[in-house]
């Protein structure tokens, strides 16, 4: 892995450690927030790479409709969705139902 791509990662697992419970926020919010607006995929991969880290809440970060796109990087698919449901987050067909309810953005939130 290229050093700024390292440091990219670290920088969205930085972000997503600071996603309250019971809130998610999506792989675009994250790059706007970091200020790559158009490295969304990017998010996802340095998402993917930790999904099995306990320490990053991988499972807060959805696709911008709220489908639980990554849910296939965890143990098992039906992981990210039981995480959600545990903070209170209501799914229907890999999706987060009401996102708006939600939905944490971080230019709002840490911005202030």
């Amino acid at each position: 892995m290229k050093p700024e791509t390292y440091t990219f990662f670290q920088n969205v697992h930085d972000v997503a450690r600071l996603i309250p419970k019971g809130r998610v926020t999506n792989y675009g919010a994250i790059a706007k927030y970091l200020g790559a607006p158009r490295s969304s995929r990017m998010v996802g991969y340095a998402m993917n790479a930790a999904a099995g880290d306990d320490t990053i809440p991988a499972h807060r970060v959805v696709n911008r409709n709220g489908l639980l796109t990554g849910r296939m990087h965890f143990n098992t698919p039906h992981h990210m969705q039981e995480l959600l449901e545990k903070e209170g987050i209501e799914i229907k067909g890999h999706q987060v139902i009401q996102l708006e309810k939600y939905f944490w953005d971080p230019m709002q939130e840490l911005l202030r």
